[in-house]
């Protein structure tokens, strides 16, 4: 690794002036993606601002839901009381993903920035758009077994490698932001970005500007809900394909549905045709294979990852099944 300046502010305006000074700097929270890319090669910051002593890490009752500060820790969150109880979805995704050492060190901002694990991306020797903008894309006619059947473009097919980002996508979370022009919400669905032609940039961050909270709108989903993870081994592996199924169900009928991809996409990929569809419909069998389908619209899938078109909706499926009782997980 290169050198670099190291501090640690206190306050959340420090920080990001902090930042904003250097061209070249990052936010350091866990650190649990960051370093990693330092020692690869991938990033070689000249100023590391270690974001771990502000006041980020509550998780608060807010009178529209819940509040939860960008620095706390994924187990906490996972086994935070009120997330157990209102939010279990978030609590299934986040320890569906990596190891306990890991979810002990990862942030819920940090969490949310975390780069593809693409490996054309970590490949120094290959091109890589995300990596070098105009190099080329190497899993394109490369081995892409792991990679994007919606929303990709001729200059990247990589995915979003969060589970946790997926439940937040169906939960309708909103994000805090402040920068150096001020504070700011955003919607998480928009928080992420599709490749298009700028694939390098993974999200609608600007310049200088920090994660602060995530919110969670009042609880309607604290029952009828369930989180599939499709992978190559039991443990700390990333999704092949991953579901988030949200169902609000009243005298067997279906009065919302909240359905998010992981595994599949650049960003969570949220089925609102899907939900649509099944607002209304009485739980069966056959509306759940139907809007599996229909959340399959506009899936395109590259010469090593065929299977996930067949995949995808059986996830989907699995998913409503467990999530209204007609199947055990």
């Amino acid at each position: 690794m290169n050198q670099f300046q190291y501090s640690r502010p206190a306050e959340a305006s420090v920080a990001i002036k902090a930042l904003a000074k250097e061209p070249n700097a990052y936010f350091l929270a866990g650190g649990t993606n960051l370093i990693d890319m330092m020692k690869m090669g991938l990033v070689a910051p000249q100023k590391l601002v270690d974001i771990n002593n502000l006041p980020l890490k509550t998780v608060s009752e807010i009178p529209v839901g819940l509040r939860i500060g960008a620095l706390t820790s994924n187990s906490n969150m996972a086994e935070h009381p009120l997330i157990k109880q209102k939010y279990p979805l978030l609590s299934l995704a986040i320890n569906a993903g990596a190891s306990p050492q890991l979810r002990n060190m990862a942030t819920l901002g940090g969490n949310m920035m975390q780069r593809t694990r693409c490996p054309y991306f970590f490949d120094l020797t290959m091109p890589c758009n995300k990596r070098v903008p105009g190099s080329g894309c190497g899993a394109l006619a490369g081995y892409n077994r792991m990679h994007a059947i919606f929303g990709a473009s001729d200059q990247c097919i990589a995915v979003n490698p969060s589970d946790m980002n997926v439940a937040l996508a169906a939960l309708d979370a909103t994000v805090h932001i402040s920068g150096p022009k001020g504070s700011r919400t955003m919607k998480f669905v928009d928080f992420h970005r599709l490749p298009g032609d700028h694939p390098e940039l993974d999200n609608n961050l600007k310049k200088g500007e920090l994660i602060t909270a995530v919110d969670l709108p009042e609880a309607r989903f604290s029952k009828n809900v369930h989180y599939v993870k499709i992978r190559d081994r039991a443990s700390y592996a990333f999704a092949l394909v991953s579901a988030a199924v949200a169902l609000d169900i009243e005298n067997n009928t279906i009065k919302e549905a909240r359905l998010a991809m992981g595994g599949v996409a650049h960003k969570p990929w949220r089925l609102t045709s899907a939900e649509t569809f099944l607002k209304g419909k009485p739980v069966s069998e056959d509306n759940f294979k139907k809007a599996a389908q229909i959340a399959m619209e506009g899936a395109k899938a590259y010469q090593y990852n065929q299977f996930k078109l067949k995949m995808a909706p059986n996830a989907i499926l699995q998913g409503l099944k467990i999530a209204s009782g007609l199947a055990s997980a």
